[in-house]
């Protein structure tokens, strides 16, 4: 889901973007755990993947926070920010005002897990292809409608392929 940008302005403290740090940085990925124990592996290896999936989409990242949390703290930001009383594995908040992509990625821990045994596949895989789904939204690659979710899931599996033999 992606949040429109006129709302994601006026978000406020519940964002994690530290925007002194994004400043002084050329591109910066960061990656936050909020109120969840995680361990997330390879984090440099994956921060070097995820700014090569907008240079390949011909995209300029500026900045780009991952927070990861609990089910319970993506509802209530989906209830505030979306005014929708559902689960979501994932919240896009695009935060920027200029052609530089600047966002906030929310990920639901527990809801990864509980899809990856849905979809028959590892944990790694899961939250790997949620990962990449965020950067696809902010590349501006939509899922809604069958078209639309058909494009998503060959640009997730493409990047999935692609991370497996990347150094």
């Amino acid at each position: 889901m992606v949040l429109p940008l006129c709302k994601a302005i006026f978000i406020g403290f519940d964002l994690f973007t530290n925007f002194e740090i994004m400043a002084k940085a050329e591109t910066i990925v960061l990656f936050f755990f909020n109120k969840i124990q995680f361990q997330l592996r390879d984090r440099n290896k994956l921060k070097r993947f995820i700014k090569s999936i907008f240079k390949s989409e011909g995209k300029k990242l500026a900045s780009l926070t991952y927070v990861f949390s609990t089910d319970k703290y993506i509802l209530a930001l989906n209830k505030k920010y979306l005014n929708h009383n559902y689960q979501t594995d994932i919240l896009t908040f695009p935060t920027n005002t200029t052609d530089s992509i600047q966002a906030e990625i929310y990920i639901s821990i527990e809801r990864v897990k509980e899809n990856s045994k849905l979809y028959n596949c590892t944990f790694k895989e899961e939250l790997l292809r949620v990962i990449f789904h965020g950067a696809l939204h902010l590349c501006g690659y939509e899922d809604k409608g069958q078209i639309h979710l058909g494009l998503m899931r060959q640009r997730e599996n493409h990047y999935l392929n692609l991370y497996e033999g990347f150094t």
